[in-house]
């Protein structure tokens, strides 16, 4: 088990929210809620804060890593029952080497369970995607560039010169921990001939010098998800930076940038569109075509609406998994900057026979 000392100290759930039998869709909506509320981009300062809340998911939203931290958890609490001679505390005998080796780095080499020489996880690592509306709306196959640590072509992640392999640590036997006996505890610290690894390289890479990775530009392949909006991730597995040791690699988090519309706007799953009408439509009433996603729709405006009038198209919004969202048509009524002389006549005409003005009952308040 290769434990964290922080595990000791935070409690992921309670960032998240979560009681510790919570399902894993539980924790993935906790996590998604949370991660939408506090992002930097719509709370600025939350930095920190979203920071905390990705490692929870970092950790809770993996069911293997999930494990690791419920027991190290466990065998903490089971831990800090050890109290000083005389105390009642008990505790049992078969805890402890776990609780120790997470304190003191306890390794097994390269076929064990942690520690200096055991397998690593790559680091998880993030990009921007820059996408177009519609293939926001409808959903798309593209790349994502991303520039970060990869598997060395040159060695094949070994770190060793080409026509070379690493050879096993002879000190250690590929544990990469030498055990020190302390009577009736075992500690064990990194091996200083093989510096933790469990294997020596007598002719390093020159690509990589022998880490077995190199720093360099790639392309992954995204499916982005028909509907997404912008700011939202998609967690790719697999797709970080390679692990160490034969550990597996990290996951890759891809920010989606979503450009705007020339006409269009977007609430959740709902399009919403801006229409203009003339002071005559607005009071007399009318049909407008309105454009959709698909093919045009007409909507009835009603005599008498006034400006900013929202009215509401079923069905013609965004499609998403929980269903097809509405189109959203506010009216705007124009006023003219220029008019000709027969428009100023007719507006003059309408002036002297409305008696009633928006201003009559306000002034009657005075």
């Amino acid at each position: 088990m290769s434990a964290h000392r922080e595990w000791f100290e935070k409690d992921y759930y309670k960032v998240l929210g979560v009681s510790p039998s919570a399902p894993e869709r539980d924790v993935t909506k906790a996590y998604r809620r949370l991660a939408k509320q506090y992002h930097p981009d719509a709370n600025p300062g939350s930095e920190e804060k979203f920071k905390e809340i990705s490692a929870a998911y970092d950790i809770l939203g993996d069911p293997a890593k999930r494990k690791e931290y419920d027991e190290i958890r466990q065998h903490g609490l089971v831990g800090a029952g050890t109290g000083a001679r005389g105390s009642n505390f008990t505790f049992r005998i078969d805890d402890l080497g776990d609780v120790f080796s997470g304190f003191f780095n306890r390794g097994r080499g390269a076929g064990g369970a942690g520690g200096m020489g055991g397998p690593q996880r790559g680091a998880n690592v993030e990009a921007e995607l820059h996408i177009e509306f519609r293939d926001a709306i409808e959903g798309a196959t593209t790349v994502v560039n991303v520039v970060s640590d990869v598997v060395c072509s040159q060695c094949g992640g070994t770190g060793a010169a080409k026509g070379t392999k690493p050879s096993i640590c002879s000190d250690c036997q590929g544990r990469g921990v030498l055990d020190d006996n302390q009577g009736l505890f075992s500690f064990s610290r990194p091996c200083p001939k093989c510096n933790g690894r469990g294997i020596k390289i007598d002719k390093e890479c020159i690509t990589c010098t022998g880490t077995g990775v190199e720093h360099k530009p790639r392309q992954v392949k995204v499916r982005v998800p028909p509907g997404i909006e912008n700011g939202q991730k998609i967690r790719i597995k697999g797709r970080g930076e390679p692990g160490r040791n034969n550990g597996p690699a990290g996951d890759l988090f891809v920010v989606v940038r979503v450009g705007s519309h020339p006409i269009f706007g977007r609430k959740g799953k709902d399009l919403t569109i801006s229409v203009p009408l003339t002071y005559p439509e607005a009071v007399l009433g009318t049909t407008v075509t309105v454009p959709t996603l698909e093919k045009p729709v007409k909507v009835k405006i009603p005599q008498g609406t006034p400006s900013g009038k929202t009215f509401r198209v079923k069905g013609r919004g965004i499609p998403k998994k929980e269903g097809v969202g509405d189109l959203l048509v506010t009216v705007e009524v124009v006023i003219p900057r220029e008019i000709s002389d027969d428009q100023k006549q007719a507006i003059e005409a309408l002036a002297r026979v409305t008696y009633e003005t928006p201003r009559r009952t306000l002034e009657a308040e005075l």
